[in-house]
C-alpha cells in the first residue's frame, strides 16, 4: 500500500510537469517511471492500487503506438517488420518498447474503462499493423531446434493477449477501420497460409476470430465495400487444390466465421459470400479431406462444418411447406404441435453442401459429422425435419446408398433414423419402405443387420409397428429368410463347417428371430401369420444354439396364446431329447415353461403332452450329479447348476399343480410322487446306509431355520452333501405349502453369458455355489427359507410330504451319526409342526396317501429303537384325529 502511495505521487508529480517538458524529456519521465510500475505490481500478487490507471494506460499507449509508427514509417515491409521485432525484443540495450508492451499488457487486464483508454490512443490500429507484418513475413531467425526463442515466445503472448483484450470490444473493432490492414490481413489468411510465419498461424486465427465476434454494422459495411469475402474465396479457389487439406480448412474457418458471426446484425457478407460460390467452395474443400487420418485437420474441420450447420437457420424468409402425412401415425402425434418458433431451416442451398458431402463421400468422418449435423439440426425444432425430408428428401436419399458406406456410419444413420420414431414420435412411411428393401436385397450383411436393429427398436416402442410390419410383408420376409437358415442349421446339425453361421451372419439370424419375436407378442393375428406360414417346425430348430433361443422361445410362448397343445409338445420334447450335456438348454426350457403355467389354461394341454413324466425323467437322468465328489460329465458342470435345474424341474411340476385338482388327482394317482421321491434319493447327495443306525444322545437340537443358517451364513463348516441335501428339502418344504412356483433363489443369467464350471468347496467359502440369494447382507437367510416355522401353513399338496418322509431316512451318513440325526430329527419336528392345524390334518388325511406313506415309514416303525421311531410316531398321533383309513394307522 505505502509503495502503491508513492508511486501515485510520483505519477502526479509526473502529470503537472509534462505540459512544461520537452517531448524527449516527458518521455523519458514516463519510460523511468513504468520499471517502478511493474516492480510494484510483481510484489503485489498482480493487484493495483493506483488511482490514475485510465490516465497511466492512456499515456504509455500512445508513446507505445508512437513508437511503432517510428519504426514502420517509411520502411519496406520485411524492414519494418524486423525493426518491430528489434523494438518489442526483451534483451539488448533497447528495452524500451518491450517496457512499454509488457506495461500495455498488464493494463488491458484490469477494468473495461483502462482498456477504453488503450483502444482511444490508437493503438488498435497500430497493432493490426503489426500482426500484419508478423503473419506475412516469417523471419529466418530461430533457435538451434528450428523453434523461437523463449523471449519471442513471451513478446509473441503479450502482444496476442492485448489485441484480444483490445478487439473483443466493438469500439476497438471500429478503430481498425480507420485503416487497411483489417481486410489485408484477412485476404492474406486466404492467400497466404502455406508461405506465411508458421508461429503466428494460430494466434493470427485466434485474432481474427476475436474481432469476428465483435463486429458491428460499421466494420460490416467497410468489408463489404472492398470486397473482402469475394477476394478471400477467390483466393481460396485457388489455393484448395495446392496445399494440404488441413492448411485449407485453418484458412477457410476464419472467413467463414466473419461470414457466420456478421449474419444477427446484416447479410450482406452471407449475400457476398452466396453470390461468389462460397458453399461450392466449401463443398469443394470438405470433399478434399477425405481419406485424412482421424483428428488429422481438427479441429478447423469440424469448424466449418459447425458453421454450415449454423448458416442453414440463416435465411430471410420461412419455409412453407405442407407435406402429406401419411397414415397410419402414433397416437400421440400431432404436425401442428410440432410447429414452433425455434431454429427452423431457412437456407436450403446450405444445407444441400451437408447433403452433397454424404452423397458423394465415402469417408468415416465426414459422413459421421454430416449425420451429426442433421441430428442437431433436428433437435433444434422438431419441424426442421419436415421442412428438410418433403424439400431435399436427405434421409429418403442416403437409404438408397447407405450400404456403400463404412459400418460405423451405416450405424449411425439408422440411429438417426431410429430417433424419428423415438423423438419425433412420427412414422416416416416412405424412409421405411426403403429401409426394408435394404433387408430383402442383403447387399452388405452388417448393413442389413444395423437396419434390423433399427427396426426392432421401432417395433418395441409401440404395438402400431407389428400391423405396420405385416402389412409392408416384412413379417413374411423374416419368415422367408429363417425358413431358409433353419434348413441350413438342419442340414449341418452334428457338424462343424469353419466360417458357417459366425459373425454377422449368425447376428442377423439372431436379429431376425428377435425382430420376428417382437412383431408376435400381444399380436395373435401375426402369430397366426407365422403358424399358417408353416414355420413352427423351422422355428424349434433354432432352439439348439443358446444365441438364438431367448427369441426363439419367446416366438413359440407366443405361440402358446393360439395352441397350447403345439407348445407343450414342443418343449417337452425337446427336454426330453435333451442330452446331459446341454444343461442351459434344459434350464431355458423351464423357464419359458414356467412363464407359460403362469395360465391356468395350459395346465392341461401340460399334462396331456406328458409334462410331468418328461420333467421327472430329468430327475432320473441325474442320477449321481450331486455326490461328493462329482464324477463324469457333472463334475465340469459345478453342483451349483445341477441344483438350480432341480429347481426349476420340481418348480414346474408345482406349477402344474398349483390350483389344479385335475393335475393333482393325476400326480397322486399316478403314483409320480413317490417317483419323485425315488429320483431325488437317487441325485447323490442322499446316502442308503441307514436302515441299522441307532438313537444318538443329540448334543444339539436345532430347529431347521437354525440348521440352514448354520450351514450357509455361519463358518461352521458343513459338508456339501449335507448342503444339497438341506436345498432339496427346502424345495420340498415350498411345494408342500404350494409356493414352490413363486420363490427365486437363482440370479437370472444372460443367455450368451457361459458358467465357467467350479469346483464345490465346504465351509463358508461355498457360499457362492450355493443358490440362496446371498446377494442380501447379513448372517441370516432371507425370510421365504424361514417358513420352515411356520407351523400354521396348510399342506396343498401332501404328495409333497410322502416325498420329504421317503428321503428322512437317506439323510443319515456313516461318519456323520451325530450331523445326520440332528438333521433328521429337525426335519421330522418340522412335519410335526406342518400338521399341527386342523386344516392340515384334513388335507393329509383326505389325500388318500397315509397308506404310502407309512409303508415308506415301516422299517422304521418296527425297529423301536431307530431315533426316527418316536418322532415320527408323534406324527400320526397328530393325524389319528382326522384319519379316514384308521386301519392303516393302526
Amino acid at each position: 500500500s505505502l509503495q502503491w502511495d508513492t508511486l501515485g505521487r510520483q505519477f502526479v508529480e509526473y502529470e503537472q510537469m509534462a505540459p512544461f517538458l520537452h517531448p524527449e524529456e516527458q518521455q523519458r519521465k514516463l519510460l523511468d517511471f513504468l520499471p517502478s510500475f511493474l516492480k510494484a505490481w510483481e510484489q503485489s500478487a498482480g493487484v493495483i492500487i493506483f488511482p490514475n490507471i485510465q490516465l497511466l494506460a492512456s499515456e504509455v499507449s500512445k508513446l507505445l503506438t508512437k513508437e511503432i509508427k517510428r519504426k514502420l514509417n517509411g520502411k519496406p515491409a520485411e524492414e519494418a517488420r524486423l525493426a518491430l521485432e528489434q523494438l518489442l525484443q526483451q534483451k539488448g540495450e533497447a528495452k524500451d518498447g518491450c517496457l512499454l508492451l509488457k506495461s500495455v499488457y498488464l493494463l488491458s487486464q484490469t477494468d473495461l474503462r483502462t482498456v477504453c483508454n488503450i483502444i482511444g490512443s490508437g493503438l488498435p490500429a497500430a497493432l493490426m499493423q503489426c500482426l500484419y507484418l508478423f503473419f506475412t513475413f516469417p523471419l529466418k531467425k530461430t533457435n538451434d531446434d528450428g523453434e523461437a526463442s523463449e523471449d519471442d515466445t513471451q513478446t509473441q503472448e503479450m502482444l496476442v493477449k492485448i489485441m484480444l483484450n483490445v478487439y473483443r470490444e466493438e469500439q476497438g473493432v471500429e478503430e481498425l477501420l480507420a485503416a487497411d490492414k483489417l481486410q489485408s490481413l484477412i485476404i492474406a489468411t486466404a492467400s497466404l497460409w502455406d508461405q506465411c510465419s508458421r508461429s503466428w498461424k494460430v494466434p493470427t486465427g485466434r485474432v481474427l476470430r476475436t474481432i469476428s465476434k465483435a463486429q458491428t454494422k460499421n466494420s460490416i459495411v467497410y468489408l463489404q465495400a472492398v470486397d473482402c469475402i469475394k477476394i478471400a474465396i477467390q483466393n481460396l479457389f485457388k489455393m484448395v487444390d495446392a496445399i494440404p487439406p488441413c492448411d485449407v480448412c485453418e484458412a477457410a474457418s476464419i472467413v467463414l466465421c466473419f461470414v457466420k458471426d456478421s449474419y444477427p446484425i446484416s447479410s450482406a457478407l452471407l449475400t457476398e459470400f452466396e453470390n461468389n460460390d462460397g458453399y461450392q467452395l466449401l463443398l469443394k474443400i470438405l470433399l478434399r479431406c477425405e481419406g485424412l487420418q482421424e483428428n488429422e485437420g481438427d479441429p478447423y474441420l469440424d469448424e466449418i462444418l459447425d458453421v454450415l450447420t449454423c448458416l442453414t437457420t440463416c435465411g430471410k424468409t420461412e419455409l412453407k411447406v405442407s407435406g402429406n402425412i401419411v397414415h397410419p401415425q402414433l397416437p400421440h402425434f400431432d404436425f401442428e404441435q410440432t410447429r414452433s418458433s425455434g431454429m427452423t431451416v431457412k437456407n436450403l442451398q446450405g444445407f444441400q453442401v451437408l447433403q452433397s458431402i454424404f452423397l458423394k463421400s465415402n469417408d468415416q468422418h465426414l459422413c459421421g459429422r454430416v449425420l451429426e449435423a442433421i441430428g442437431t439440426i433436428w433437435a433444434w425444432d422438431r419441424v426442421n425435419f419436415f421442412l428438410l425430408e418433403w424439400t431435399l428428401q436427405p434421409i429418403n436419399q442416403f437409404t438408397d446408398i447407405i450400404h456403400f458406406k463404412p459400418h460405423k456410419v451405416q450405424v449411425q444413420f439408422f440411429r438417426l433414423v431410429e430417433s424419428i420414431v423415438l423423438d419425433l414420435s412420427y412414422v416416416p412411411h416412405e424412409i421405411l419402405k426403403k429401409v426394408q428393401y435394404l433387408v430383402k436385397e442383403n447387399v452388405v450383411p452388417f448393413c442389413t443387420l444395423a437396419a434390423l436393429r433399427c427396426l426392432l427398436s421401432m417395433t418395441e416402442k409401440d404395438p402400431l409397428f407389428c400391423d405396420i410390419f405385416r402389412d409392408s410383408g416384412l413379417l413374411g420376409l423374416l419368415l422367408a429368410l429363417l425358413r431358409k437358415q433353419a434348413k441350413i442349421l438342419r442340414k449341418s446339425a452334428g457338424t462343424h463347417t469353419p466360417g458357417l453361421e459366425e459373425g454377422t451372419e449368425k447376428e442377423l439370424n439372431a436379429v431376425m428371430l428377435k425382430m420376428v419375436a417382437a412383431l408376435t407378442v400381444g399380436s395373435v393375428r401375426n402369430t397366426v401369420v407365422l403358424k399358417d406360414y408353416g414355420m413352427v417346425p423351422y422355428i424349434k430348430i433354432f432352439l439348439d444354439d443358446e444365441c438364438y433361443r431367448s427369441a426363439t422361445l419367446s416366438i413359440l410362448e407366443q405361440l402358446s396364446v393360439i395352441n397350447y397343445e403345439e407348445y407343450m409338445s414342443i418343449i417337452i420334447g425337446a427336454l426330453c431329447s435333451s442330452t446331459q450335456g446341454e444343461l442351459q438348454l434344459k434350464l431355458d426350457l423351464l423357464k419359458s415353461l414356467l412363464r407359460i403355467l403362469e395360465s391356468p389354461k395350459s395346465h392341461s394341454a401340460f399334462r396331456t403332452c406328458s409334462g410331468f413324466n418328461g420333467l421327472l425323467s430329468l430327475l432320473s437322468d441325474m442320477e449321481g450329479a450331486l455326490q461328493d465328489p462329482p464324477s463324469g460329465l457333472w463334475a465340469a458342470v459345478g453342483q451349483n447348476r445341477v441344483l438350480e435345474l432341480v429347481f426349476y424341474t420340481l418348480q414346474g411340476i408345482s406349477a402344474a399343480l398349483h390350483l389344479d385338482p385335475v393335475n393333482s388327482n393325476f400326480f397322486q394317482r399316478n403314483g409320480l410322487f413317490e417317483k419323485m421321491a425315488e429320483d431325488l434319493g437317487s441325485l447323490g447327495c442322499f446316502w442308503t446306509q441307514g436302515e441299522g443306525q441307532t438313537s444318538l444322545s443329540l448334543e444339539k437340537t436345532r430347529t431347521f431355520g437354525e440348521f440352514l443358517d448354520a450351514a450357509f451364513c455361519s463358518s461352521e463348516p458343513f459338508p456339501a452333501w449335507l448342503k444339497n441335501c438341506i436345498w432339496i428339502l427346502n424345495f420340498l418344504d415350498h411345494m408342500v405349502k404350494g409356493t414352490l412356483h413363486l420363490e427365486n433363489y437363482f440370479k437370472e443369467k444372460k443367455p450368451e453369458m457361459k458358467e465357467a464350471s467350479r469346483d464345490d468347496h465346504e465351509g463358508p467359502q461355498a457360499q457362492e455355489e450355493h443358490p440362496v440369494a446371498f446377494k442380501n447382507t447379513g448372517s441370516k437367510l432371507p425370510a421365504a427359507t424361514h417358513r420352515w416355522e411356520m407351523g400354521d401353513c396348510a399342506i396343498v399338496h401332501p404328495g409333497a410330504v410322502c416325498v420329504m418322509v421317503r428321503l428322512l431316512p437317506k439323510l443319515y451318513k456313516e461318519g456323520h451319526s451325530q450331523l445326520s440325526q440332528e438333521i433328521q430329527r429337525a426335519v421330522v419336528d418340522h412335519i410335526q409342526s406342518l400338521v399341527k392345524s386342523e386344516k392340515s390334518r384334513q388335507v393329509m388325511c383326505g389325500s388318500g396317501l397315509l397308506s404310502t406313506i407309512v409303508t415308506s415309514c415301516q422299517d422304521t416303525f418296527r425297529n423301536q429303537n431307530h431315533p426316527l421311531h418316536l418322532p415320527l410316531t408323534r406324527v400320526f398321533e397328530k393325524l389319528a384325529s382326522q384319519a379316514i383309513e384308521p386301519d392303516v394307522l393302526r
